[in-house]
């Protein structure tokens, strides 16, 4: 989870990440349950990992200042640190055309206030917004070392979401783990719930109202869960730039055993190597033969040394 980002010194202690789960105003007691139903996943999800969650809009207060809370959470959280960051932004949005805002209780936020309380904070982020109307959140959002995700590809896309609910689900769902490798990605959590959600539209005759975007490559477009084979993206970026999806797939807040074991130092140097060897397979048609296999052979020798002194370590 290196995220090619400064990191704090090093210690063994596994990465605890944090998450913040914001609820928004519901509307109708209705989306107030299952509002509340989703955050209670997402702490479900961290008592099984150990992440530190916090939650905002959940408490009964006679003058609520949502707003102002999560602006000091996020506060509280730019430290210099690879322990990632979590934000889930789960209930309603509004898009106007020209400015996209989540509903809060009390005054609402928007993207670009959200975009500059992110700003100081160097280290692994993850920005979830659940939402309807979010996929502008994508575009200001959107930067190196960050996984932003959207339930919709447009901020015209504004009725009521559902991919929350299932991603909420599916974060630390085995049967969310596409390449069996014994733990869920951010990346896997997404391509399952999107397939959900579609799946939901289907059965219900419906014709589909949302469709979910993920950006980890700082382009500020996003991809959607079709543009995906298995867990590899087939599609083509704009300006040669690196696909989606890569470093969604590194961030799992449920890790193996495996995976927990492994110091942080040693985490940081194989995912870069492995990020080196999507960028290589990427480039496959335009290298030799010959230069593309000896480039694997190397990348792939130098992930198998790092296991073995994590195998070590924990021996």
């Amino acid at each position: 989870m290196a995220f090619g980002i400064a990191s704090e010194p090093q210690t063994d202690e596994p990465p605890r990440p944090a998450v913040i789960v914001v609820v928004g105003a519901p509307g109708t007691d209705q989306y107030a349950s299952e509002f509340a139903e989703w955050a209670g996943r997402w702490e479900q999800a961290c008592a099984k990992s150990g992440a530190r969650f916090t939650a905002i809009g959940l408490e009964d207060a006679p003058n609520p200042a949502d707003c102002n809370d999560l602006q000091q959470a996020l506060a509280r959280e730019a430290t210099q640190t690879v322990r990632p960051l979590w934000l889930v932004l789960i209930g309603h949005g509004t898009y106007d055309g020209r400015t996209a805002r989540f509903n809060l209780r009390g005054p609402d936020v928007s993207a670009e206030e959200l975009a500059a309380w992110l700003k100081p904070i160097a280290r692994p982020v993850a920005i979830i917004n659940t939402a309807s109307s979010s996929a502008p959140f994508l575009n200001k959002l959107s930067a190196p070392g960050r996984v932003v995700v959207t339930a919709t590809k447009s901020g015209f896309e504004q009725n009521y979401a559902r991919f929350g609910g299932f991603l909420a689900q599916a974060v630390v769902d085995p049967a969310a783990d596409l390449d069996k490798d014994g733990q869920t990605s951010l990346l896997e959590a997404f391509l399952t719930a999107s397939h959900q959600t579609s799946e939901f539209y289907t059965a219900e005759g419906r014709l589909a109202t949302e469709h979910a975007l993920l950006d980890d490559n700082g382009d500020a477009l996003g991809t959607p869960a079709d543009w995906f084979r298995g867990i590899r993206p087939v599609q083509s970026a704009r300006d040669d730039a690196e696909l989606d999806g890569y470093r969604a797939h590194q961030l799992c807040l449920l890790p193996s055993q495996t995976e927990a074991q492994m110091p942080p130092t040693l985490r940081a140097e194989r995912d870069r190597l492995e990020l080196e060897v999507m960028r290589l397979r990427d480039a496959k048609e335009s290298l030799p033969e010959d230069e593309y296999f000896s480039r694997l052979e190397a990348l792939l020798y130098d992930i198998a040394r790092i296991y073995e002194q994590a195998d070590k370590g924990s021996s």
